[in-house]
Parts: structure tokens; C-alpha cells; sequence
């Protein structure tokens, strides 16, 4: 199967030269070892992973990973190329930040004595639309959902009034230009209905499913 028309990306506002924050996106059977077998495509080509989420897509029995990444185009093109020559990846997108809606999910440990009796600390923490999700006579803890920019900021601005732990999530991306993945596996279902997803069952079936 040809990775050239399977491979997604929209090239308004991309910088062909330089590097920047590419979201890549793969759809793929949830295979064990698969995970690992895509870390290494990475670390073979020295390439941090800034961020990586794998969780249940809109199919019954396909996940999603959403990897981050800053690099040139070129090099993020090709690394899509490489993914896709897993035979459990049934479709790979790449795209830059103004391409996709985004979130990162962080925790905030904070004294709750401190929130008590600094007014400071609760109008901060509302400011960031934070939500309290755990309270505690020793802490409280507040979830904010935002770009990693908002979340730090968040975490500066704690510092001085006994931040007690601070983690953030993977990025979770919706991308915007996209009628998604699984209108194409619907309308193959339709002309040729199967009991089951199989392995390669899509794959096999090339530019018919696979070409927007």
C-alpha cells in the first residue's frame, strides 16, 4: 500500500524550513508491542517526543495516538511515512497547532490552609477557571484544562503559596478540517458490511478508503 495518499495534511501556514509543533495523529488496532514499535521510529532518528496519549477512538476497537513532536515538515513527513508501514496503523495525519483543537489536563496539589486563609490563592485559582476535584483537611486538588502556556502559568503563580505537586496529561487534538476518520470506514462498511474488524481488512483496500 502507498503511504503517499494516505498520509493527511493540510500545508497552510507551515514552515518548510524550520522547525515547529506538529500534533501527529494515528489511527491504529490496539495491538500489543505497537506502541513501542512506534517509540523507536523516534528514538532511532534521535527525535524527542514532547507528549504522547493513546486512548479509545470513535471505532469500536481502534485507538488513537496523538504524538507531539518539533521538527522541519520534511522530517515529520517522513516519520508519518514510517508509521504507517506498521500493519496495525490504519491512517496517519500530521498537523501544526493552528490546524487542531487541543487541551492538556493538569492537577494542582495545593494546602488547603492556604486557600482557606489567603484570599490570594482563590482568586488565582478561579481566574484560571480552576475546578476542585479532591478536598482534603491536609489539600485540595484543582484540575485546569488548557495549553501548556495557561497551565504554567498557573503553576508560576502558585509557587510562592505551598504548591504541594503539580503533574499535566498528554495532549489530547481534535483536528479541525477533517470530516473524520470514521465517516471513511462507514461508508466502506456500507458497500461491503463485515461482522468484524480484521487485521488489514481497511489496508488492504488502498486509495478506496483511505483518500479524503
Amino acid at each position: 500500500m502507498s503511504t503517499e495518499n494516505t498520509i493527511q495534511h493540510t500545508t497552510n501556514k507551515v514552515d518548510f524550513d524550520g522547525k515547529q509543533e506538529f500534533t501527529i495523529t494515528v489511527y491504529a488496532e490496539n495491538r500489543i508491542g505497537l506502541l513501542n514499535r512506534i517509540a523507536i521510529i523516534f528514538s532511532k532518528r534521535k527525535i524527542n517526543i514532547e507528549s504522547i496519549n493513546s486512548s479509545a477512538s470513535e471505532i469500536d476497537g481502534i485507538h488513537r495516538f496523538n504524538i507531539v513532536i518539533e521538527e522541519g515538515y520534511e522530517v515529520v513527513r517522513k516519520l508519518a511515512r514510517q508509521i504507517e508501514k506498521q500493519i496495525e496503523v490504519l491512517k496517519v495525519y500530521f498537523n501544526t497547532n493552528d490546524e487542531i483543537v487541543w487541551q492538556e489536563l493538569a492537577l494542582y496539589k495545593v494546602s488547603t490552609d492556604e486557600i482557606a486563609e489567603k484570599v490570594t490563592v482563590e482568586r488565582l485559582l478561579r481566574q484560571f477557571g480552576a475546578s476542585a476535584v479532591a478536598i482534603r483537611k491536609d489539600y485540595t486538588v484543582f484540575a485546569v484544562a488548557g495549553h501548556r502556556e495557561e497551565t504554567d502559568a498557573l503553576v508560576k503563580a502558585l509557587e510562592p503559596y505551598e504548591l504541594i505537586e503539580f503533574v499535566r496529561s498528554a495532549r489530547v487534538a481534535i483536528i479541525k478540517d477533517s470530516a473524520g476518520f470514521h465517516e471513511k470506514l462507514k461508508e466502506f462498511e456500507a458497500e461491503e458490511p463485515g461482522e468484524e474488524l480484521i487485521e488489514n481488512e481497511f489496508l488492504e483496500k488502498g486509495e478506496k478508503i483511505f483518500t479524503m
